[in-house]
């Protein structure tokens, strides 16, 4: 028998269907050893020596990993084709003793894939092993070094990371040029010019031989003058050029782009994002999507050509078969996100609506790649007035190409054919006011692509860098989406950015990352990059332990009085936002929400208490009685006030009825009463 491990039960049951029933698939459910909780676990002065221990969680899958391999004649290692998937298989090798283990390696999960993957075993690559356990001690020693700085002098609970304060930053800082922007005026002058019944715009854009930039025309005064000065003025066609444009296709997807795309397509989340294309990949529908490449194999491209051929006609193909370069330097040997057999088409697919969604985005995305450009027939012409020259564009799709799979957004603008030296008539001339408008603050897709920009981190960090920040409440998301510091994140970065500027410094960062990568490929010693971080981190934190004192930051007098000892009560700034605590903590432990969070609803259950906004230990807002654990009146949803102080209860069950966006629903999840909110 030959015992073949794998990281997940779902990459199991997928490759369990190619192989025979001499092959054991078995998962070890992720890493079977890591650094220990509640201390370092390195050791810094003797060569940063891990201290690996196997978590409580994985002690089970442990024991039984050793009873299977000491009955199976071979054991094969066919974790991930990544730097983590290399680390797994290294400590399962690490833990179970195997004697000459094969590692194999794959990125899909097709028979054929796993039959070459079979064929052609390896043995562990330890660059790419100890590429992840530098890092993974890197970030250990930022994250166990720092925080007990920042619980000392600002509050317990904070904590910092070595790629996640980096992103901290960047959203504090575009929050600062948003704050601080002026914004310019500026005015914009418009003609609708009319030839043979045809009306079409065009805008001012030069005076004599100058050309006008967007903030020439600086206010009305002197719009007006433009305006004064053409009054009576011919308009006559001094340029007119008609051209072929071509619009050409996305590459495939990698993993930033997918993120970047599902997001603003789908409005998924990051996290998501991966949690989908893992289940994806490990059920053989796409391939690895873990990948900065863009390369495509030569089957899959074959396989594009007939499908586009076939389906949309010859000239549908592009003509030749696209390979696409990836920016910057490429981390992994993989191949760029794409199905794993073109004929699965999305109106086949089988998954739920977010797996639908997903792989037809992949999909089609893969598919345009390989055909023909969208061809649009422009035509731009100038427009003299006296001194003063406008210009007219015109754009109108001839043929839609890739277009007609994934499709873009572009704007057909008709405007009749216009000859050099003909008149046109004008119908009216505007102007109309304009100001700059600040930087946007990031959403997922654009923070995403800025880390990426700047080498910050790699694609399979993206997501988990983002749902940490938040996690940490060091950033939140407004109503649009986007991202900004709450004041804790605020005031963690400017401690930061001062006193440990190497940490959130993006150029330091993404050199860290680029050591990683040499690393991978053998070029540098890992213990070498961890000792050059380590000792001036070190240094500089002893000095700051000494140099920073504790000056109560956010911490502001109230007149308010402890009820528990009669001691002035503060306000203080901690982890989740501000909130009221004796002035003689820790001697005195009273503290009290900031902000008034009773619904003045009286409590349906127990009729004693009254209905408050809380949260759970992940920060998720519920609605329940604060006589809580007397009473255990609880909803997720906010209910809906009945007269003076009770809940509104449903005709139908008589159950309380709660806000759940437009609607007012029964919470009662059994019941489908619902009707819209009043305006």
């Amino acid at each position: 028998m030959i015992l073949l491990l794998v990281e997940s039960p779902t990459k199991a049951r997928t490759l369990k269907k190619f192989l025979g029933k001499t092959y054991n698939v078995i998962a070890s459910m992720g890493h079977v050893r890591d650094l220990p909780k509640g201390k370092l676990g390195v050791d810094v002065d003797n060569n940063f020596e891990p201290q690996y221990v196997i978590p409580t969680k994985a002690r089970k899958t442990i024991t039984s990993l050793k009873k299977e391999s000491a009955k199976a004649d071979e054991t094969i290692l066919a974790t991930d084709e990544d730097r983590e998937g290399e680390s797994i298989s290294w400590h399962i090798n690490e833990v179970l003793k195997l004697k000459d283990p094969k590692r194999i390696v794959f990125h899909e999960i097709t028979k054929e894939a796993i039959s070459d993957a079979l064929k052609n075993p390896r043995s562990i690559d330890m660059n790419l092993v100890n590429a992840q356990q530098a890092r993974r001690i890197l970030d250990r020693i930022v994250g166990y070094k720092i925080s007990p700085f920042l619980w000392k002098k600002v509050a317990r609970g904070l904590s910092a990371g070595r790629v996640q304060s980096v992103a901290v930053r960047l959203i504090a800082e575009r929050e600062k040029e948003i704050e601080f922007f002026v914004p310019q005026e500026y005015w914009e002058i418009e003609a609708i010019l009319k030839k043979e019944e045809k009306e079409f715009p065009a805008f001012l854009s030069k005076v004599g031989e100058k050309q006008l930039d967007k903030l020439e025309i600086k206010n009305k005064e002197e719009a007006e003058k433009i305006l004064k000065e053409l009054e009576g003025a011919e308009y006559v066609v001094s340029n007119s050029e008609k051209k072929e444009t071509k619009r050409n296709p996305f590459p495939p997807f990698t993993t930033s782009t997918l993120q970047q795309e599902a997001y603003k397509k789908l409005r998924f989340p990051a996290r998501m994002t991966m949690r989908i294309a893992q289940g994806l990949y490990e059920s053989g529908h796409i391939t690895y999507h873990r990948t900065d490449s863009v390369n495509l194999s030569q089957q899959s491209l074959f396989s594009a050509k007939d499908f586009i051929e076939n389906s949309f006609g010859k000239n549908y193909w592009a003509g030749y078969f696209r390979k696409f370069k990836a920016k910057g330097k490429v981390q992994e040997a993989h191949e760029a996100i794409r199905p794993t057999s073109i004929d699965n088409s999305p109106e086949k697919f089988g998954g739920d609506k977010n797996e639908t969604n997903l792989y037809s985005l992949i999909w089609q995305r893969f598919i345009a790649s390989q055909m023909a450009p969208a061809v649009f027939d422009s035509i731009t012409a100038d427009i003299k007035a006296k001194e003063y020259e406008f210009r007219a564009n015109g754009q109108k799709l001839r043929f839609d190409g890739f277009l007609k799979v994934y499709p873009v957004k572009f704007e057909e603008k008709e405007i009749p054919e216009l000859n050099k030296d003909e008149k046109v008539d004008l119908i009216k001339i505007n102007n109309s006011q304009h100001f700059t408008q600040p930087p946007a603050r990031y959403n997922e897709a654009t923070l995403i692509k800025t880390l990426e920009e700047n080498g910050i981190g790699r694609p399979s960090t993206y997501a988990p860098i983002i749902s940490t920040i938040q996690a940490r409440n060091y950033i939140a998301k407004n109503d649009a989406r986007r991202f900004y510091p709450t004041e804790i994140g605020v005031t963690v970065n400017s401690i930061l950015v001062e006193h440990f500027p190497k940490i959130v410094d993006i150029g330091f960062t993404a050199k860290m990352e680029e050591d990683l990568d040499e690393i991978a490929e053998g070029k540098e010693i890992w213990t070498n990059v961890c000792k050059e971080f380590y000792t001036p981190f070190n240094e500089n934190l002893v000095k700051k332990y000494e140099d920073v004192k504790k000056e109560g930051l956010g911490t502001k007098e109230t007149d308010k009085i402890c009820p528990l000892c009669g001691s002035p009560v503060v306000e203080k700034l901690g982890r989740f936002g501000r909130f009221y605590a004796c002035s003689t903590f820790p001697k005195c432990k009273y503290t009290e929400s900031l902000k008034e969070n009773k619904l003045n609803i009286k409590c349906p259950k127990c009729g004693k208490g009254k209905v408050t906004e809380k949260r759970t230990k992940k920060r998720k807002i519920f609605y329940g009685c604060d006589r809580y654990p007397e009473c255990d009146f609880a909803l997720w949803d906010k209910p809906v006030k009945s007269g003076e102080d009770g809940i509104e209860e449903c005709p139908k069950c008589k159950s309380p009825l709660v806000e759940k966006g437009k609607l007012i629903k029964c919470s009662n999840k059994e019941c489908e009463y619902k009707i819209k909110k009043a305006e």
